[in-house]
């Protein structure tokens, strides 16, 4: 077999191929004995096709099969042999293979070319001062009031600002068939609510019945109700009104193990300063991989920035659907939001390849162990056994990538401590 490596630049090569002609036809004689057994040509018994009727009658077949066999074989020796792996599938092309011939192709890749570090010393790192924002504590207790709050029935009167009302809805638009609802509940003062709507219900009784026409504004949101007429009838099944708790000792007794609103207070304090510390060690982690992203000169491999692009793509539909929301159905701009993260997707591709080759250098590994703590871990995290978290990142092929990412946090780790940090 007669291979040859072309440079097409730092990251991409070429892999030029040929294997002989004897090689091509005695895979083409065993993948023709393989179709004389199983073919059915009408005048010749059940394996009894004479290969020469076999061979022609399945030429196209037996040469993609003999072409499927031998490349991929043929890639995995030259790549071996040449010594250079490539970060994804190689791509094939210009196949050539005929009976009595050499097969000939090309095989293109992205590979990753040497990596030469800096010295570590060379990292000067800012840890900025741990900082609770004024005003956070009482903020975090407003929103802890505000999960707290409770709708409770409202009677002898009627619906006000700020009310939920329990409402039969019917929406009706010119051509099209009416819509109904049966007691939905619709929060006064609400952003997704028509332009008017809650000036039209407002007023209203239970068991009253209003029909009213919304005309939306040419600019509006939705784009299929925009400079449209809606005609709306609604009838009132109930009035709630939402309630937030009083800030005071019960309200933080019944939130937990709280003597008084005091040691609420003083639980938040503690929470809030733990979370400007972590954001400090999170921001000196992240401008060690900043700089470290900056030792790669070379242009990186495509195929590994688009598998970061997909990567963070997935990742933020997945969040969309956490919070109920389909991706499918939100209007959200995926090209642009897929080159907005081009830059973000280079760091962080650039700085794990420095990552792996710290960890490469240093001889640093990954125990079974620490894979094993891992996954208790992200098992309590989950509410599910290590085992059952093992499965399940078996089944997709994850603990690769678990050890990996574990081996990256060592490196980092190692570099942290011997750059130079200083703080604000």
């Amino acid at each position: 077999m007669k291979t040859e490596l072309v440079d097409v630049s730092e990251t991409r090569k070429n892999l030029v191929v040929e294997i002989p002609s004897t090689t091509v036809d005695a895979e083409i004689d065993r993948i023709a004995r393989d179709y004389s057994k199983a073919a059915r040509i009408p005048g010749f018994r059940p394996g009894k096709v004479p290969p020469k009727v076999v061979r022609r009658r399945f030429k196209d077949q037996i040469l993609h099969d003999v072409a499927h066999e031998l490349i991929g074989r043929a890639v995995r020796e030259a790549l071996e042999e040449k010594g250079v792996e490539p970060v994804a599938t190689p791509d094939i092309r210009d196949v050539v293979v005929e009976e009595g011939q050499p097969l000939k192709f090309t095989a293109t890749f992205e590979t990753v070319p040497p990596i030469e570090l800096q010295a570590y010393s060379s990292l000067q790192l800012r840890r900025p001062q741990p900082k609770v924002e004024e005003g956070a504590a009482e903020q975090a207790l407003e929103r802890l009031r505000e999960r707290a709050a409770r709708y409770e029935v409202v009677e002898g009167r009627a619906v006000e600002a700020g009310d939920s009302v329990a409402v039969d809805l019917v929406r009706e638009s010119p051509g099209e068939d009416p819509d109904r609802h049966e007691n939905v509940t619709i929060e006064l003062g609400a952003s997704a609510n028509p332009p008017g709507f809650d000036d039209q219900v407002t007023g209203l009784d239970v068991g009253d019945s209003k029909t009213f026409t919304i005309s939306y504004p040419e600019d509006y949101g939705i784009k299929e109700l925009a400079g449209s007429s809606v005609a709306y009838t609604v009838t009132i099944n109930g009035i709630k009104r939402r309630v937030v708790p009083a800030l005071d000792d019960e309200f933080a007794r019944d939130l937990g193990d709280f003597e008084d609103l005091a040691a609420l207070r003083a639980r938040i304090d503690q929470d809030l300063q733990r979370e400007a510390e972590l954001k400090a060690e999170r921001d000196v982690r992240g401008d060690l991989l900043k700089q470290i992203s900056g030792w790669i000169t070379f242009e990186l491999p495509g195929a590994l920035i688009e598998h970061e692009l997909d990567r963070r793509i997935e990742e933020f539909a997945r969040r969309l659907l956490q919070e109920g929301v389909d991706p499918r159905e939100a209007n959200i701009d995926w090209s642009g939001l897929r080159q907005a993260q081009q830059e973000p997707a280079r760091e962080t591709v650039a700085s794990a390849l420095v990552l792996d080759e710290v960890a490469r250098r240093e001889s640093l590994t990954v125990s079974d162990e620490e894979v094993e703590a891992e996954l208790a871990r992200f098992g309590e995290r989950t509410g599910r056994t290590p085992a059952a978290v093992r499965a399940a990142i078996d089944k997709e092929g994850g603990i690769g990538q678990l050890v990996a990412g574990l081996r990256r946090e060592k490196a980092v780790d190692f570099l942290r401590s011997r750059a130079t940090i200083v703080g604000d």
